[in-house]
């Protein structure tokens, strides 16, 4: 396996984990009618990215269809309520949020920096394979990156200032 091999692993196994935790928050926030919606219409696009990923990574030899290796990422926050139910304290449902959106702002701007990537290799090699992958895609992990920072800021000021 070369490095870009190894990358189009990495970013296929980062956006099935960006997938699962979207539709993860969305469940766990139902009740926030916005990030419920929203977090189910960008974890499709993490799903279509995967798709494109996929099919990229056949002309490179690589076979991305199979299951995902990691856990599922509602597994974090389980932990961590359960933890917190132990020691006798729940998080306030707006700060489980906060930290629920800070982790899925990781999760996008690490796939962006993959696609950054992938996108720089593609423009030294020239392929147009690549190309046309990353600037499908990248925009869209962009765009998921900015929804929850937005979130963040609009949240933050409320939630950690409340008494």
């Amino acid at each position: 396996m070369n490095a870009l091999t190894v990358t189009l692993r990495t970013l296929h196994h980062g956006e099935r984990h960006l997938e699962k935790a979207l539709l993860a928050v969305a469940e766990r926030h139902r009740t926030e009618h916005e990030v419920h919606h929203v977090a189910t219409d960008l974890a499709g696009w993490s799903h279509e990215h995967c798709a494109r990923l996929a099919d990229t990574g056949h002309h490179y030899g690589l076979d991305l269809s199979g299951p995902p290796a990691d856990p599922s990422p509602g597994a974090l926050a389980g932990l961590r309520a359960k933890a917190a139910e132990a020691v006798g304290r729940r998080p306030e449902p707006g700060l489980a949020l906060l930290h629920d959106l800070l982790d899925l702002h990781l999760a996008a701007t690490r796939n962006s920096v993959h696609w950054e990537m992938l996108a720089q290799a593609g423009q030294a090699a020239r392929d147009p394979r690549l190309l046309a992958l990353t600037t499908a895609c990248h925009p869209r992990t962009l765009r998921q990156a900015r929804w929850t920072n937005t979130v963040i800021k609009q949240l933050s000021p409320q939630v950690l200032t409340s008494v």
